[in-house]
């Protein structure tokens, strides 16, 4: 269970650095967006590359970054 936050924190923060919305995220908001991103990732392209704490790394920063975007294009943030 605490691996999977640290991993989730980690996805979310790799995903807010590609979109540059990171800054302002705080641990809690990368841990949300990286189990979130990781579930989405999932869905949408699939199980498949390394994984960690049974998330598949990839899958789960498209879906992270995918939805950092959504959840910024909702709440008017901009870099």
């Amino acid at each position: 269970m605490i691996w999977s936050l640290i991993v989730g924190a980690i996805i979310g923060a790799i995903a807010g650095a590609i979109t540059q919305r990171g800054n302002s995220m705080g641990c809690f908001t990368n841990i949300i967006a990286g189990l979130l991103g990781s579930w989405v990732g999932h869905r949408l392209v699939g199980n498949w590359g390394p994984s960690l704490a049974g998330m598949a790394l990839i899958p789960s920063i498209i879906g992270a970054i995918i939805v950092i975007l959504i959840v910024s294009l909702i709440f008017g943030r901009k870099s």
